[in-house]
């Protein structure tokens, strides 16, 4: 089947009242993604010709959430079923695609099935996703004629004993020739308890017609589980990051735990690096061979060079640090933090939009920020760049092989030049000449009859 005769549906119009939520359903968060994202992140990997989403509660945040993704959106207003739903977005249809329908808050699904499950149509029949239960109780039974095919669904409250025991029950998603479903949806009816069109109708419609309905099965009850409240929400995200850890240890990643690891958008990872507990990656980090990740650490949109190791509970947000770099422990790179190679970042060590150069290091108790720094250069225990005046932010330059001493003040604008030193406890502003000894320090004074305030009875 080629990907350009494929349309892809999905149900995205719940309100999800058993979230307790002021954000509609699918935009709750899984692994730090909406769980609509997963689904069309799914759909986007099948190149399908085109997409709808069919929405309802929560419409212009849903459809604000995704104004970069090339969609077609259809509003289901009022939402009187699944099949109701499916309605709405066949006008938007191509006539001769296959349709595929997903659920918004089925976020697990993964491509390979969804393909799967399109490519068993044959251009020609009705193909289910179903599942092998371990509990099928509440579901919805998939019941087989002699030869295999599938003759219906019966809900459990329908079903007789012996159809209760059938453990292949219905997912909900499907795929079926446009030409096929249009009419079938055409010609449900709302005629039950609920008042609603139900999609899974179409099932009868197609064996009535003598329309091969068919099934695949889904890899495991985990990838078609739906999201209908908070503590569904957490198991589906311990499933999501066993799968996500997985494929970073097989990208060659040793995890000390992996279950004591979160991966919030995109890892990728050279040879023999090494992660251990509690570790969370956000957005798209990139590590090099050999990098070495401590305990606690929290890096986002970050790179880290081949050979440097993260100590334990440092954060990198928005920062690059280059190779045989040494960062923490409790070391913050704020955005823009630029750490050359073989550089060193210690304890309580703050750094923002700087480059700290090749070989230099800033190890204890430090704040860096709009600033760039040689190599070679020392930065002292307890010295800061004051950098905003309040209104404006100033740079700060230091040339190679300075030594800044402990409990320096740079008054931004001020340049540092090469190979000068700034003698500890100085403030220093506009500029500290070249190879020179720059210092400035108070004369100490005592002030006689002076004497500390005592707190009144």
């Amino acid at each position: 089947m080629s990907d350009s005769n494929l349309s892809i549906v999905i149900l995205a119009a719940g309100k999800g009242t058993r979230m307790r939520s002021a954000l509609p359903k699918v935009l709750q968060p899984l692994a730090a993604k909406p769980l609509l994202g997963h689904v069309l992140d799914a759909a986007s990997r099948l190149g399908a010709h085109e997409t709808c989403v069919v929405y309802g509660h929560g419409g212009e945040l849903v459809q604000s959430a995704f104004t970069s993704t090339a969609l077609n959106w259809a509003l289901q207003e009022p939402q009187l079923g699944t099949g109701h739903a499916v309605q709405q977005a066949m006008p938007m249809v191509s006539a001769d695609s296959i349709v595929v329908v997903l659920y918004g808050d089925v976020p697990l699904v993964l491509p390979e099935s969804i393909r799967r499950m399109a490519d068993a149509t044959e251009g020609s029949k009705l193909v289910l996703m179903t599942v092998d239960a371990v509990n099928p109780s509440g579901y919805g039974r998939i019941v087989r004629n002699a030869a295999g095919e599938v003759q219906s669904i019966v809900e459990e409250k329908d079903a007789s004993d012996e159809q209760r025991k059938i453990t292949e029950v219905n997912t909900g998603l499907m795929a079926c020739p446009a030409s096929l479903m249009g009419p079938w949806l055409d010609a449900l009816k709302a005629d039950n308890a609920q008042a609603e069109y139900y999609l899974t109708d179409v099932v009868a419609a197609a064996v009535a017609d003598g329309v091969v309905v068919d099934a695949v099965k889904a890899l495991s009850e985990t990838e078609v589980m739906g999201i209908n409240d908070k503590a569904q929400l957490a198991q589906a995200e311990r499933a999501l990051q066993h799968r996500l850890v997985n494929e970073l240890m097989l990208a060659g990643a040793t995890v000390a735990d992996p279950a004591r690891v979160d991966i919030r958008g995109t890892v990728t990872v050279g040879q023999d690096v090494f992660v251990d507990v509690n570790v969370v990656f956000t957005g798209d980090v990139v590590l090099g061979d050999k990098v070495i990740l401590g305990p606690n650490v929290s890096i986002t949109d970050s790179r880290v060079g081949a050979c440097t190791h993260i100590h334990a509970n440092s954060v990198l947000e928005d920062a690059s640090v280059g190779a045989n770099a040494s960062i923490g422990p409790f070391a913050r790179l704020r955005p823009n933090a630029n750490i050359l190679d073989g550089a060193r970042v210690g304890n309580f060590v703050e750094i923002k939009n700087t480059t700290l150069g090749v070989g230099s290091k800033a190890n204890h108790l430090t704040y860096l920020g709009d600033a760039e720094i040689g190599q070679n250069v020392n930065i002292g225990c307890g010295t800061i760049t004051c950098n905003y005046d309040g209104a404006n932010k100033h740079k700060t330059i230091i040339g190679d092989n300075a030594f800044i001493g402990s409990g320096v003040e740079l008054v931004a604008p001020v340049t540092v030049g090469e190979g000068a030193t700034i003698g500890a406890g100085s403030t220093i502003g506009g500029s500290a000449p070249a190879g020179k000894l720059t210092l400035e320090r108070a004369k100490p004074r005592a002030i006689d009859g002076w004497q500390r305030p005592i707190k009144k009875p």
